[in-house]
């Protein structure tokens, strides 16, 4: 197999890696949200689901470690607690999420079956597919992702030439940091550094590369990736706002996706969304099971044993939390998400800087004033009332976005400390 072959191949698999259940439901819903001004809601979730995720693969193609690595600068016990909160969070809500939305949107049109049997039979295709990691790559890039672009495509180039009426105004007031804050639901800054880390280890196994042309191999498959989630969100939130006519105006996140689905595709739109809604989830819950499992063998020195366990206890949380309906999981991974996603954002950033600029006490400090200022954020979205006006008073604090300004602050003073200390 030739080098660009092998590239398509892994960008594809990063592509279905990220491509998700929040992927496919959420742009569309956007689009109906905001009407004419699509394009605003557009460009924030292109920043949180594309931009950022994107810098997140580079980081790692930056320092060919493992998760532990990203916050190894602050301490060892700090990149550890992180790293098991990271990969908790994205074994307890996305992935059984996959499960959740396949079940409402692929099955129960055409089966009459309770949750449980769906995600029992739904984990155990994906305990088969992590037990043999060796293949996950190979398959996803080589079949999975081609058939999930091809019908996404196809979608969104029929909705374009469907007219459901002028384009209304935005149900938003601010569409930029709407866009901005639910792609923080997709987890894209989140899968970057659990996909990555698949990568890095698929990479390790497979290929007999030097450190440089690694990370000339990554960097290359992560802009596949990134071209791919970036035509199709942008076309789904697009053909969200064209057929906004079309839609309730309570209409939910997946019932907006089915019926865009069905006026693209007509009557086998159905069948076709099945499949896409199966791939596209099915891809995602194997991407983060086998980085979870990667992840714990690690820990336990290359443990085979640990890899298999964790692979059937991931398995079993998928079955048990995949009983919840979407909407619920996407309440519950709100204030999770507010408390996760700065500090892995920052961190992101900082691996990704010339080193030159990130000492590790700069490290430290930026981290933990993105921690400190995560606080009111976090606070508010789990009902603490007394923070609420500390988020107001801060600086983009209005749209959750308040320990950026200070992050950047601190960022930028420690680097004029260390510029003065060093001699001329």
């Amino acid at each position: 197999m030739n080098k660009t072959k092998e590239i398509l191949i892994t960008g594809f698999a990063l592509f279905a890696m990220f491509f998700g259940a929040g992927d496919l439901i959420l742009p569309p819903f956007l689009g109906f949200q905001t009407g004419a001004e699509w394009g605003w809601v557009a460009l924030g979730f292109v920043i949180s689901a594309v931009a950022i995720p994107l810098i997140g693969l580079y980081a790692h193609a930056k320092l060919q470690g493992t998760m532990l690595d990203f916050a190894n600068p602050i301490s060892r016990k700090f990149s550890l607690v992180f790293c098991v909160i990271v990969y908790l969070i994205a074994v307890v809500l996305p992935t059984p999420r996959t499960a959740a939305v396949t079940h409402e949107l692929a099955i129960i049109p055409y089966f009459d079956v309770s949750p449980l049997v769906t995600s029992s039979i739904y984990f155990a295709l994906v305990l088969l597919f992590v037990w043999n990691r060796s293949i996950i790559i190979d398959w996803i890039g080589k079949y999975a992702t081609p058939l999930i672009v091809i019908i996404l495509l196809v979608v969104i180039f029929l909705g374009s030439y469907i007219s459901g009426g002028s384009f209304t105004l935005s149900k938003i007031s601010n569409p930029l940091s709407a866009g901005i804050l639910e792609g923080y639901q997709t987890f894209g800054a989140i899968a970057a550094v659990l996909s990555g880390a698949v990568v890095i280890v698929t990479l390790k196994k497979q290929k007999d590369l030097s450190f440089a042309e690694k990370k000339k191999f990554i960097l290359k498959a992560s802009f596949v990736a990134a071209i791919g989630l970036l035509i199709v969100f942008v076309g789904l939130i697009y053909i969200g706002a064209l057929l906004q006519g079309n839609f309730e105006e309570n209409a939910t996140r997946t019932e907006i996706l089915s019926k865009i689905i069905f006026l693209t595709l007509g009557i086998y739109g159905q069948a076709f969304l099945s499949v896409l809604i199966t791939l596209a989830c099915f891809t995602t819950a194997v991407g983060v099971i086998t980085g979870t499992s990667d992840f714990i063998k690690e820990l336990f020195h290359d443990s085979l044993r640990a890899y298999q366990l964790t692979v059937i206890l991931c398995c079993i949380i998928g079955v048990l939390v995949g009983q919840l309906d979407v909407n619920a999981i996407l309440m519950i991974a709100i204030p999770v998400l507010l408390l996760i996603y700065p500090i892995t954002v920052a961190m992101i950033f900082l691996h990704a800087l010339p080193n030159a600029f990130v000492s590790r006490s700069t490290f430290k400090a930026v981290i933990y004033t993105s921690l400190l200022f995560t606080i009111p954020d976090v606070g508010v979205a789990v009902g603490i009332k007394l923070l609420a006006p500390i988020q107001d008073w801060l600086p983009l604090g209005i749209y959750k976005l308040g320990w950026l300004l200070p992050s950047t602050v601190v960022f930028l003073i420690r680097n004029l400390l260390e510029r003065k200390k060093q001699p001329v």
